[in-house]
């Protein structure tokens, strides 16, 4: 049963809803709406009963990553082909945040949002551990559950994903400021290390409330600035967002990672003046530089 309109994009509108047997909370998203200026990609998929039928890939993912139960991707509860269009039912988590909303409600960036990110990099793990390449990672797409005293991160919409592999992809999905600059230079990326880079830029986002690049040239040729002396020496080196996708740290090695002690510094706007009351720490910082190289 829908309920109210979630939001809106470029293949339709997202309803809140609930399931009529037992009143679960529930997204209803279109997958794609097939029409002269759309296609959708479908694969075969092998049943039970070994017959094969076609399912588009969003759901085929979606299944592989939800398949061993429990899974930082929300459920998908169904699907279904009405020629058209297609029709995902999803897992509703209650209640939650988009990132963005969840750190902006926030005054001060402290040790829960620390946490936060650490459950992002061990959720994106687990996503690569079940074969899949998410490929859009940002804010929008990342859920914060707020039912426990602990925030729980869910990552959403597989839309833009593929299949895990250790092959260069040489096609571009994902969104435009969250994309490595190796695939502006070469064409081509690799999955960890552009799963990495998202990472980063998320995390700078989150820090600064703003993007780190504003275009391409940025992407390829600039080191993004922070608004804080603290970081501005080890910003340029800072790893998750190395230019180099070799020179990047593992999703492992930046789980392994233990912050420091919070060791807040003030956060000066490049006027010399301070940046509102945010507050920037080693803690956070470290995501970016893990080694701590001088």
């Amino acid at each position: 049963m829908e309920d109210t309109i979630l939001g809106k994009g470029g293949f339709g509108s997202v309803y809140a809803g609930y399931r009529n047997a037992d009143n679960l909370p529930q997204i209803n998203a279109p997958a794609c709406q097939i029409d002269d200026g759309n296609f959708l990609l479908l694969l075969y998929v092998k049943c039970r009963n070994g017959e094969k039928i076609l399912v588009p890939l969003e759901v085929a993912l979606m299944r592989k990553v939800n398949k061993k139960g429990t899974s930082a991707a929300v459920t998908l509860l169904d699907w279904y082909d009405l020629c058209n269009e297609v029709i995902l039912i999803l897992e509703r988590p209650v209640p939650c945040l988009d990132l963005i909303d969840y750190i902006n409600s926030k005054a001060v960036m402290q040790e829960q949002e620390v946490k936060v990110m650490k459950q992002l990099v061990s959720a994106l793990i687990e996503i690569h551990s079940r074969g899949v390449f998410h490929r859009d990672i940002k804010p929008d797409n990342i859920l914060i559950e707020t039912s426990s005293d602990v925030p729980c991160v869910r990552i959403i919409d597989f839309g833009c994903g593929t299949f895990l592999t250790n092959m260069l992809h040489t096609v571009q999905q994902g969104t435009y400021e969250y994309t490595p600059p190796e695939w502006f230079l070469n064409g081509s990326y690799k999955a960890e290390p552009t799963t990495v880079w998202q990472i980063g830029v998320v995390m700078f986002s989150i820090l600064q409330k703003r993007l780190p690049f504003r275009n391409r040239s940025d992407i390829v040729h600039q080191n993004p600035v922070l608004s804080s002396r603290l970081s501005m020496s080890k910003l340029n080196r800072h790893t998750c967002l190395n230019k180099k996708p070799e020179a990047r740290p593992s999703l492992m090695s930046l789980k392994d990672h233990n912050p420091s002690k919070l060791a807040s510094s003030d956060c000066n706007d490049s006027h010399g003046g301070r940046a509102g009351q945010q507050l920037i720490n080693e803690s956070h910082l470290e995501f970016f530089d893990r080694n701590n190289s001088h």
